[in-house]
């Protein structure tokens, strides 16, 4: 053999080696590719807005391009173009945008920055598309200074809130009306504190009555809310305080009233909703018409809703429904069909003479229509099965979606408004998972999204009562074929049944090349509290798929107290128990799968995020003899630290049952530690305050308990501001999972 052809040869068996060894590699996922990379991008649509009653809608497009689709024929036209929406020769930026209610004027929405959760404050735009005109709303106030900005029905004026006061701007004129003057940090008008923002979903505070002749607002009196301070570190060679308006459990609420101020006079008036300021919550407030308000009201323990009308030309308020609990009422029930971001708005039918409420009086939740004007109520949704959440409602009927059948799944359904008709399942059953939709005011199209556990997120704009597609709006195809080119794990749904006889939903991820011959590490993703469930029937993360390429089980469970389909017993089971009952049914649930042959009792973690973060904390203290590691983020480790409105909504008043907090709160058993535990928060958490992993840490080093701990300096609940802190953050549970819980 001559030496070039050997030559030759060893080089085409080294290109074969190196590219049999890359097309492995390219079938497994990396720390890098999932977080450092754009590589597997998913497509969304971009936000929508319906007008003409749903007959088009109106999207972003290009960034500064407003385009305008028409429903049924899909003609798309330029609504306000890129050239119109210009500053100094500088493109305007669209993060969001609102029209008027005749579809004249569009305000535009940029430069945002964040005001407690989200970037609520920022400078407004308005455009006329009848004069092609551009103007800037308040543009004597400093830049990204005003928020909620909407126009009057009748276009003569703007409203917003800047530096927590009310104003009016006359669009023609441009003149500026000041209508409250005492607003500040502590007398907030016009929107919210924190926690009614968090807990009730609370942000835009005023509204314009249908003939724009008042204007209704809410007031927060938040001068005597505790101030939490966060340090920041980082910024400057001297650390910095950050103050933060946060009212911790047992701790007097912020007051709360509304008023109502008249255009023409400019005068306020507070409602006289009896009760007490701070003795009560006002947590939804809607006009019905230019003569009657409907105001919610709960009371401080959140179990008891009571609704009023208010008729401004006599100054009449009457009561026309309530409704107790033993337990607590939810206003938004939370459930992940629910679109978008809730302002507790009662959805009005029959013209307006009644409203429909979600309640869970009867064991099940279920949908009622209340008459406004007697408070006659009648079931809408009789059966044994829960509404997950509204849809939409035409003159006959209401959509909502629920699945009877399977918890962990989401379907739309619909059902005559009579309270006479037959439970009708619209969405087809080719969209087996869960589905949501973005129904358009007529009731007659909407935009519909599915995704499963073996189906990445698609979307498509549907027409309605028949289901039948218009046009698909996200495939991600691109997305598909990269999910096709890799080792991808087998996904099942099953049931656990504890020794206490609770049968719990489980979605088991396997590890890749599954052999029922051998062992396999163990890892439980968990949350456990009635703010979200875990075992569902969505599509599953880069980072599960991961683990499940490097040999592990990834088990999510979801126990009693979650919000999952199972009934109102089910659910509120855990009320004065969170920390207690969650734990033990995830900890007992644990111990009945590892009896599985295939799953190595001797390697098994569990980790969580928030709730889930203190599911792991209590997990790793009470179950030591089931769990070897836990890694605990943004963790609640002590009850009596959290904010008043969540915690007292499911565990009462601290000063009334004491015992109940310490008995779930994590820290209480944070002697008992045995395994390896890692704990991660953010420094900088305006939410779950890093106080408490400083709290835990200290009981630990007190009973001499060895952990591990990582601080994100100034990150939020989130951890995903900075530049590399996702990758970071994901690297840094991986090497500690593998490490004290290997993959033989």
């Amino acid at each position: 053999m001559n030496r070039s052809f050997k030559k030759s040869i060893l080089l085409f068996l080294a290109f074969f080696v190196i590219g049999e060894m890359y097309a492995q590699d390219s079938k497994l996922l990396s720390l890098d590719r999932i977080y450092n990379s754009r590589e597997f991008a998913q497509e969304i649509l971009q936000p929508i807005q319906w007008i003409e009653n749903g007959a088009a809608y109106v999207t972003v497009e290009s960034g500064n391009e407003l385009i305008r689709w028409d429903s049924k024929t899909l003609e798309k036209r330029v609504f306000v173009s890129k050239a119109a929406l210009q500053n100094a020769g500088k493109s305007i930026a669209i993060e969001s945008f609102t029209l008027s209610d005749d579809g004249s004027k569009v305000l535009i929405f940029t430069n945002s920055s964040r005001v407690w959760r989200s970037n609520t404050k920022g400078d407004y735009w308005a455009y006329d598309l009848e004069t092609k005109q551009l103007k800037q709303l308040g543009n004597e106030f400093e830049p990204s200074s005003l928020m909620f900005a909407k126009f009057s029905s009748d276009n003569e004026s703007i409203a917003y809130v800047h530096k927590f006061n009310l104003y009016i701007e006359n669009f023609k004129t441009g003149k500026i009306t000041q209508l409250t003057n005492d607003g500040t940090d502590k007398i907030i008008n016009g929107t919210f504190d924190w926690a009614y923002e968090e807990e009730f979903g609370k942000r835009d505070g005023f509204a314009w009555s249908p003939d724009a002749a008042y204007l209704t607002f809410w007031q927060i009196d938040a001068s005597k809310i505790g101030t939490f301070y966060m340090i920041n570190n980082t910024d400057s060679v001297y650390s910095k305080p950050v103050p933060l308006q946060y009212p911790k459990v047992g701790d007097e609420p912020a007051g709360a009233k509304i008023g109502l101020i008249g255009i023409a006079s400019q005068e306020t008036k507070w409602i006289p909703i009896p009760g007490g300021e701070k003795e009560n919550y006002l947590p939804g407030m809607q006009w019905i018409n230019e003569d009657l308000l409907l105001i919610q009201q709960m009371n401080r323990k959140q179990n008891k809703l009571t609704v009023w009308t208010y008729k401004p030309s006599n100054e009449e308020l009457k009561k026309i429904y309530e409704e107790t609990e033993e337990t607590w009422v939810d206003l938004a029930y939370p459930d992940l069909s629910r679109y978008g971001w809730s302002d507790n708005s009662l959805p009005l039918v029959d013209k307006g003479k009644a409203f429909l409420r979600m309640t869970e009086n009867d064991g099940w939740r279920h949908i009622y229509k209340v008459e406004i004007a007697t408070g006659r109520k009648t079931l809408i949704t009789p059966g044994e099965f829960d509404v997950a959440s509204f849809g939409a409602v035409t003159e006959k009927e209401v959509y909502f979606i629920a699945s009877p059948d399977n918890a962990t799944q989401r379907y739309l359904y619909a059902i005559d408004l009579a309270g006479k008709g037959k439970l009708r399942r619209v969405t087809p059953e080719t969209f087996e998972g869960v589905n949501t939709y973005d129904i358009a005011p007529n009731g007659q199209i909407a935009v519909h999204n599915h995704q499963n556990t073996a189906a990445p997120l698609t979307t498509r704009l549907i027409s309605l009562p028949k289901h039948e597609t218009i046009k698909s709006l996200v495939e991600n195809k691109a997305y598909k074929q990269k999910l096709a080119s890799l080792k991808t794990p087998e996904i099942k749904f099953t049931t656990v049944t504890t020794s206490e006889g609770v049968t719990m939903d489980a979605r088991v991820i396997y590890p890749i090349d599954f052999d029922e011959s051998k062992k396999y590490p163990v890892l439980f993703h968990v949350y456990g509290e009635p703010w979200s469930t875990v075992a569902t029937d969505t599509q599953v993360g880069l980072y599960n798929i991961m683990l499940a390429q490097k040999g592990y089980f990834i088990i999510d469970m979801d126990n009693r107290g979650t919000p999952t389909l199972k009934g109102s017993g089910w659910r509120k089971s855990i009320y004065r128990k969170i920390g207690v009952i969650n734990s033990q049914d995830q900890g007992l649930a644990a111990k009945e799968l590892l009896k599985l042959p295939y799953l190595d009792e001797s390697r098994v973690a569990v980790w969580g995020w928030s709730g889930g973060g203190s599911m792991t904390l209590n997990l790793m203290f009470k179950f030591p003899e089931v769990y070897q590691t836990g890694m605990s983020i943004a963790a609640v480790s002590n009850q009596l630290i959290y904010d008043n409105i969540y915690q007292e909504r499911y565990m009462g008043l601290p000063q009334e049952n004491m015992e109940d907090f310490i008995n779930g709160s994590p820290i209480t058993y944070a002697k008992n530690l045995e395994g390896n535990l890692l704990i991660v928060h953010g420094t900088g958490d305006d939410n779950v305050h890093y106080q408490g992993a400083e709290m835990l840490m200290n009981e630990l080093i007190k009973h001499n308990k060895q952990f591990q701990m990582m601080p994100y300096p100034n990150r939020s609940h989130g951890i995903y501001e900075g530049a590399g802190t996702s990758l970071h953050l994901y690297t840094l549970l991986t090497r500690y999972l593998m490490k004290h819980t290997p993959v033989n």
